[in-house]
């Protein structure tokens, strides 16, 4: 358990599962009016269902207060994270980063992605993976700033848009 200015990052518990969707929705809600209807349903399903945590090797929450305020699941490959063996990608992946929009500016998803390259690197893994789109400008600024970089072999589409793919080097990571 490690916490910096009243916010405490640990392991999510079985207890959480459902102020855990709730949080997850609430912190993706934003790009609900950039996705098709469709898309935002399969979205919202995909975030109700990695709510349980059943494919993560880590589910980690930030709380303030008792509050889930963050919450971001490591996987340890493409095919636990997306069902997808085809991207090849047999090292950390990070998924649904989600901060509550109530705490954000905190530095709070700068907390999450810290732990996980601590656990990432406490396993062995020399790089950690994300995917992330367009409409998530904010983030992929922090991802860019943390020293994250393009890795468009692992691009996929989704039906709708390019998911673009991001490593970062675990040996770099001490500047974050």
């Amino acid at each position: 358990m490690r916490g910096i200015h009243s916010i405490t990052i640990q392991d999510a518990e079985g207890r959480d599962r459902e102020s855990l969707e709730k949080h997850l929705i609430e912190a993706y809600q934003q790009y609900e009016q950039k996705l098709s209807a469709k898309r935002w349903e399969l979205y919202k399903e995909e975030m109700r269902k990695s709510a349980a945590g059943e494919r993560t090797f880590a589910f980690l929450v930030a709380r303030k207060e008792n509050e889930i305020v963050g919450s971001v699941q490591l996987f340890a490959s493409s095919e636990a994270a997306y069902d997808k063996p085809e991207l090849a990608i047999h090292s950390p992946i990070i998924r649904f980063l989600a901060v509550s929009p109530q705490a954000r500016g905190q530095g709070i998803a700068v907390q999450l992605i810290r732990e996980s390259i601590r656990r990432c690197l406490a396993i062995g893994a020399s790089t950690l993976h994300l995917h992330t789109t367009d409409m998530m400008e904010a983030a992929v600024k922090l991802y860019e700033r943390l020293g994250f970089e393009r890795a468009v072999e692992k691009d996929f589409f989704n039906g709708e848009a390019t998911v673009k793919s991001y490593r970062l080097r675990l040996d770099q990571a001490d500047r974050i």
